[in-house]
């Protein structure tokens, strides 16, 4: 049996919330939606989430720009904001804000024709950068005078996504630094304060790159992004996976991955960005819908061990995405298809929801946990002024033996008087899709299997019985393969 070790008296760490601050979307036109907008307003309200980024910002579906008709085709440029409008407004509405990403390419600026994803967003580089230019400007200066200079000043303003793989730019590393200059110096000449940054690209790629062309081109830059996977392990080895077709073939040959690979990433990432605030601004536990595990408790599992393990190394760390309204490859109907999201198309919650919802209530002080060595299980710790709450988890990666295990939490400062009480997300706890599997699994449920589901989603708190040791008390916990389980001791005594 594994033994681990917390004194509620020792000296605590600041641990905020890093994993709040932003959420990912499907692509903009879904913010006109009510549906999305309800399951939005959930995931704030319960989770915390304060920032949304979404694809497609200037897509043509968006309808941002268009050019007055001519007899030559090159009639003058006419900009509509309307629908980004309706999206921010609501945003702030509720206590919202947005992590703009600045693409794709409006189809009347595009030099070409190429296309990514089912509702079809040009990736092409503009035709005439002056007009890329004026486009960003005149945005970014509209939304200055529609929600004020102090306001706007708060968000953050990244260029392009993922220009790092062909399927996302068609172009070349050197004429997405060439659009990034563009729109970086488009923001600034708004208002210097203004927060924008890059290079948004997969797998950490061209951080250094990207520092050093703005560097060398004084072109600002407030902060870095990038995304990542645990599925990208060995490719977040490589600089430069330009190419789309290897970068899946390399994904799906090297898919296992070594225990706390993100870890590793966001090391390496944070270190080549200096002293210039880190934003992961994708990622999730695979990158790839046929993978099929987004929907079970294994993902909830390695969210728990990631954000355990990321703490101090990121400024934001945006989980892809709040919903399984998403329509890259085409909307699913299927309750439970694999789709990347904490909620399903019902706003159901998922495990990693759960999880989710559980980190959410964490404390802000982090404790140190001592043992545990060999153990697939780790503890999180965490206190405020009356509250002791533990996160544990048994993170079991792809090829790892599948094995529950057995562990004890001493609790060294803890009266064991006090109450205690854990909640679980597992195969049997919080697994709506277990629910929907025993009801033989209907693509299109009724009302009443919906409901049946969303219970079987529900956090159930059990009391958890505390024995009496030297300075403290202690609790033993069983937590099955890729379970996560969350204790709760109020109030604490010193």
């Amino acid at each position: 049996m594994h033994q681990f070790w917390v004194d509620i008296n020792s000296a605590a760490r600041p641990f905020p919330h890093y994993w709040e601050q932003c959420v990912g979307s499907c692509h903009a036109v879904m913010g006109l939606r009510a549906d999305w907008r309800e399951q939005l307003e959930k995931s704030h309200r319960e989770l915390g989430f304060q920032y949304v980024r979404f694809h497609g910002l200037l897509d043509d579906d968006i309808s941002v720009c268009a050019r007055e008709y001519s007899d030559d085709g090159k009639g003058a440029l006419r900009y509509c904001f309307f629908n980004i409008d309706s999206v921010f407004d609501f945003l702030l509405k509720i206590g919202m804000k947005p992590f703009i990403e600045l693409g794709f390419m409006p189809s009347v600026l595009a030099s070409g024709t190429q296309t990514c994803f089912y509702y079809r967003a040009n990736v092409t580089p503009p035709a005439d950068y002056a007009e890329w230019e004026t486009l960003i400007k005149t945005l970014t200066q509209h939304l200055v005078d529609r929600y004020g200079l102090d306001e706007v000043r708060t968000w953050f303003f990244e260029v392009w996504n993922e220009p790092n793989l062909s399927y996302f730019w068609s172009g070349s590393q050197a004429e997405y630094f060439k659009l990034y200059a563009h729109a970086a110096r488009a923001v600034k000449s708004v208002d210097d304060q203004l927060r924008v940054g890059g290079p948004a690209t997969s797998v950490n790629s061209w951080i250094p790159e990207t520092l050093a062309f703005c560097r060398s081109e004084n072109v600002p830059i407030d902060f870095v992004s990038t995304h990542h996977y645990p599925t990208d392990d060995p490719l977040w080895r490589h600089n430069d996976m330009k190419d789309e077709d290897v970068y899946k073939q390399f994904a799906h040959e090297f898919g296992k991955y070594e225990r706390g690979v993100l870890r590793k990433m966001t090391a390496k990432a944070k270190d080549q960005a200096g002293d210039l605030p880190l934003y992961y601004t994708e990622w999730n536990t695979s990158a790839w819908l046929t993978d099929k595990i987004h929907d079970d408790p294994y993902s909830a599992a390695l969210v728990a061990k990631t954000i355990a393990d990321n703490d101090g190394l990121v400024e934001g760390y945006s989980f892809w995405t709040f919903s399984d309204l998403f329509e890259e490859g085409a909307q699913y109907a299927a309750p439970f298809h694999g789709g990347f999201g904490l909620q399903n198309i019902y706003g159901i919650p998922k495990p990693t929801y759960r999880v989710y919802e559980l980190l959410h209530g964490l404390g802000d002080q982090r404790l140190m946990v001592s043992g545990g060595e060999g153990a697939t299980v780790e503890v999180l710790a965490t206190r405020d002024d009356s509250t002791l709450r533990l996160l544990a988890h048994n993170h079991i990666v792809p090829d790892g033996e599948n094995v529950e295990q057995t562990f004890t939490v001493m609790l060294k400062g803890v009266s064991p008087e006090t109450r205690a009480s854990v909640v679980r997300v597992d195969d049997r706890n919080a697994n709506p899709k277990q629910a929907w599997i025993a009801m033989g699994s209907p693509e299109y449920p009724t009302q009443a299997q919906l409901a049946e589901i969303e219970r079987a989603s529900l956090l159930v708190w059990e009391d958890l019985p505390l024995e009496a040791v030297a300075d403290g008390c202690q609790f033993t916990l069983t937590l099955p393969a890729h379970g996560v389980a969350a204790i709760t001791l109020k109030p604490i005594t010193n």
